[in-house]
């Protein structure tokens, strides 16, 4: 993540604010809360088409930049077999102004989990199922679309 870091400060060139967002796999817990394995029984796998998945990434990226005055951002998504505590996702933005860096990465998060052609299948030691996006994922999403395009920018 440092080398993340320090690329995305190199490219940005003067920013008054920096956000990094670090997703990580969870434990799968059971519906009363309680584990349902150790990290060695569970795994989360995610699959995705190459090409596909980059041009989704690479429009996310391009909403994000018409929105908000970013200097610079970075989206890296892991696929494979990942066990709990491993890290996810990385979200970057760079800007002259805290607001913009803040909600440009949370912006992108939203439309990773709704729009990038990630398919992710969950195991623990009883079962295996894939993973749909929430309702709740879906209505972070629309405030997006609802909001004022461009936001105000404030320090």
């Amino acid at each position: 993540m440092a080398a993340e870091y320090a690329a995305l400060r190199t490219a940005s060139g003067n920013p008054g604010a920096i956000v990094v967002f670090t997703g990580l796999v969870r434990e799968i817990l059971d519906t009363a809360g309680v584990s349902t394995g150790t990290g060695k029984e569970q795994s989360l796998t995610l699959e995705h088409y190459p090409g596909m998945t980059e041009s989704a990434l690479q429009k996310i990226a391009q909403q994000a930049v018409a929105r908000w005055p970013l200097q610079a951002i970075s989206i890296i998504h892991r696929v494979g077999t990942l066990k709990p505590g491993d890290q996810i996702v990385l979200v970057a933005a760079s800007s002259a102004h805290r607001s913009a860096a803040f909600e440009s990465a949370d912006f992108m998060m939203d439309y990773l989990k709704t729009s990038a052609p990630f398919w992710k299948k969950q195991l623990t030691r009883e079962n295996s199922h894939w993973v749909q996006s929430r309702e709740s994922d879906y209505q972070a999403v629309a405030r997006w679309q609802a909001a004022e395009i461009p936001p105000t920018v404030k320090d």
